[in-house]
């Protein structure tokens, strides 16, 4: 027995509603692409026209230019369209050069490794 009729399905499971729109595109690895939507397959595979990353770190944050862009669909999370009307980002948010985000990006990396490293040395501690 079927609750939804066709016309409802293509509706909600298809990404034609967003063609020739400007998107964020959420992929699994973190990385935050934006870019106009010009085509799509039945996987999700898509292409971004215009396509640039956003890298945020802390309050600072770059657009990396991309061009044009395909996307494996396995690794799409989450894809929503963008308010262009809205400001995009909190006024307290800094733009900064693309060199200067990647050693953001590197500074917040190894923070992360070191922070890993000393808790697995305090692990023979039974804190608990």
């Amino acid at each position: 027995m079927s609750w939804a009729c066709p016309e409802d399905i293509y509706l909600s499971t298809s990404l034609a509603s967003y063609l020739d729109k400007k998107l964020l595109v959420l992929l699994r690895d973190g990385r935050k692409l934006m870019g106009i939507l010009r085509s799509f397959d039945q996987f999700a595979n898509a292409v971004l026209e215009g396509a640039c990353e956003r890298a945020i770190v802390g309050d600072l944050y770059c657009d990396i230019h991309l061009g044009l862009y395909v996307i494996r669909g396995e690794n799409v999370v989450l894809i929503g369209e963008l308010d262009l009307e809205r400001e995009e980002l909190p006024p307290h948010m800094t733009r900064v050069s693309e060199a200067e985000i990647k050693r953001a990006q590197k500074a917040e990396r190894e923070a992360t490794d070191l922070k890993g490293t000393m808790r697995k040395r305090m692990e023979f501690l039974d804190l608990d």
